[in-house]
Formats: structure tokens, sequence, C-alpha cells
């Protein structure tokens, strides 16, 4: 046992350490070929180590997937950048065109103003001219995408594997999935929504519940196809979310409606003129969703920037002095794996939050009048 967690913190180690050196190497790596000549004279100094710029690259989106920096060279996957223009029509190609600051055919990155980090379309001098409708495959999309295709392989493998051993006791993922899916269905969805209508919100809790999960889990793994920050942005939470509103309110009942225009046992000068409590319960409705979208989006974006925050502390005590950040590193990476290991923890808890908050409001919209 001891033999075994000692070899993963090594590994973890080993990981954190090469992701180290190739942070080190993009600080010291121009990144904009448009400004070499302005820092001609400052070539050989390093560039100053800024915590805020290191942590926010990499909880952000962006258009292709870095994989390491070696000997300066950044290794990337190029991504499908897919653009409207009302100049050019409809525009695809790689993301590797506009790397490092490049322009391609009147497009580029933009590194300031208003769009920052966002494709904007420029004129001859390299002056803004329009933002270009924009539905590139992002670094996000592909993580959505591969998450989504492994799921159906999964879950399509473990269905076929009941059909062919009906009757017998589970086996390999059968014996893995199967007490993740009797607890969503029996202790979250059964106990929440009620014999009567639990089944037909069951599918959607088990899909949301291992889609939340899988995308925290693969969101603390350094190496591809894992690191990208799907849950912990907030467009990809809000979808989540509005699922769950549009679902609630879609299907809620005669009674689930009454509750919220006309609470019973509420005072009825609370209701007219003025519709104190209607309104309040309408807005109750409205912010459910936003809570749940809130939720997942800040805590999973508070681990990933308490992580990268400890980590960055060997860079800025290794600007004071070469032999500080030497001190300092072991401390750093033991609370980096520490909090790596809580995040963990924490994928499952926000995992089962969001399906049991889900499978509240269902039940409350599914309720059957007295």
């Amino acid at each position: 046992m001891y033999k075994t967690l000692l070899n993963i913190l090594l590994a973890l180690f080993f990981v954190l350490s090469i992701q180290g050196k190739s942070i080190a190497t993009e600080n010291t790596t121009e990144k904009d070929p448009e400004h070499t000549e302005e820092q001609n004279d400052s070539h050989a100094e390093k560039k100053k180590f800024n915590p805020g710029d290191f942590i926010f690259d990499h909880i952000k989106d962006g258009y292709g997937w870095h994989l390491f920096t070696y000997n300066g060279h950044h290794v990337s996957i190029p991504l499908p950048i897919i653009l409207y223009s009302k100049n050019k029509g409809f525009v695809v190609f790689w993301s590797s065109k506009l790397a490092h600051g490049h322009e391609h055919i009147g497009f580029k990155i933009a590194h300031e103003g208003d769009y920052k980090d966002k494709i904007i379309e420029v004129d001859s001098h390299g002056e803004f001219v329009a933002r270009p409708f924009d539905i590139s495959i992002t670094k996000n999309v592909t993580a959505i995408l591969f998450s989504c295709f492994f799921m159906i392989f999964v879950f399509m493998s473990v269905a076929n594997s009941y059909k062919k051993r009906e009757g017998l006791p589970p086996k390999g993922l059968q014996s893995l999935l199967e007490p993740l899916i009797l607890f969503i269905r029996d202790d979250i969805a059964k106990s929440s929504i009620g014999e009567k209508h639990y089944e037909k919100y069951t599918p959607f809790l088990l899909t949301i519940f291992f889609f939340i999960l899988l995308n925290n889990l693969l969101g603390l793994v350094p190496l591809f196809p894992g690191g990208a920050n799907v849950t912990g942005n907030i467009t990809v939470t809000m979808a989540l979310a509005l699922f769950t509103f549009f679902i609630t309110n879609i299907t809620g009942n005669k009674t689930y409606w009454s509750h919220i225009f006309n609470t019973p046992g509420v005072p009825w000068w609370l209701k007219i003129p003025i519709p104190l409590i209607p309104f309040i319960e309408l807005f109750g409705v409205l912010i459910k969703p936003f809570v749940l979208m809130v939720r997942l989006f800040a805590n999973i974006s508070a681990g990933h920037i308490i992580v990268l925050g400890f980590f960055s502390l060997i860079f800025i005590f290794g600007n004071m002095s070469t032999e500080l950040g030497f001190a300092v590193s072991p401390v750093s990476i033991l609370f980096t794996i520490f909090m790596s290991v809580l995040e963990i923890l924490v994928a499952f808890i926000q995992a089962y939050v969001f399906t049991i908050l889900s499978a509240i409001y269902f039940g409350m919209a599914s309720e059957e009048g007295h």
C-alpha cells in the first residue's frame, strides 16, 4: 500500500515538474513576433513571471490544445477555426495559422481590447475591422465531444454486457458502474421524485451526473485528453442548468404551477392586489438554475485557481532568488498534491450536488396535489 502511494506521489511530482519546466519556458519565450523589434534590447532578460496571467491562461478556453513546450517550441494540437465574415463569407482553417500572434487571410487573435483572446477581422494594416461570427471548435468544445463519445462507448459496452450476461453477476465495467447507476436511481431519483414519476427523469439524471463527474476528473489531469476546464466554464454550467430549468418547467403539472401563482395557506392580501408571494415564487423559479450554474462554476474554478496559485509560488520566490525558489518548491508541490487530491473529492461532490438538486426540482414539478 505504502509503495503504491509513494509511486503515485512520485508520478505526480514528475508531472508537475514537467509542467513547471514548460511554464518557465513559456515565460521566457516571445509570444508575439510583431513586437520583436521592441524587445531586442531586453531579449536576454528573463520575462517577469505574472501569476495572474499564468493562472487564467491555464483555466480559460483556447483555439488550440497546448500539450507542452520543448526547447522554446510550443507543441499543440491544432483545432478547426470556423468563421463567418460579411466580407469573406464562411472561412475554415486550422488554429495553427493564428499561433503566436500570426495573421491569416485577414484574421488574427486579439491580444488586447474588448475582444482580447478572441478572433477578429483586420485590414491590410492590421487594424480592427469587425468581430466575425465565431463557431470554432475550441479546446472546451473538443473536450465535451470527447467526453460525450467516451460516455456513449462505455455505456453501450455496459448495456451489451448486460444483454449477453443476463442473470449473471456484473463483471468488468459493469461492476464499476452498477453501484453508481443504482445509487442515482434509488437514492437520488426515486427518493426525490417518487415511485410514480422517477423513471422518466432517471436517464437525464444519469447523463448529467456522469458528464459532470467525467469532466471534473479530466480537468484534473494535466495531460491530453485531460486539462480542459469544461465544468469551470460558466457557459457550460449555464447550459447544464438551463436543461434542468426547461425540463422542470415543461414537465411541471397543475399542482406545481398553482403553488407558484396561488400558493395555498398564504393570506389573500399577499396575493391581491399586489401579487407579492407569486412574484417571490416566480423569482425563485428563475434563481434556481442560476444557483446551479454558479455553484458548479465557482467550486471547480476555485479549486483550479488554488492549485495553480500554490504552484506559482515556486516561480514567484524563484524570481527573488534561485535558492529561495528551490527551497519553496517541495512545500509548494506538497500543497499542490494535497489540493489535487481534495479536488478529486470535490469532483464527486459537485456532480452529486448538481444531480440531487435537479432531482429535487423535478420532484417539486411532478408532485401530486392533495
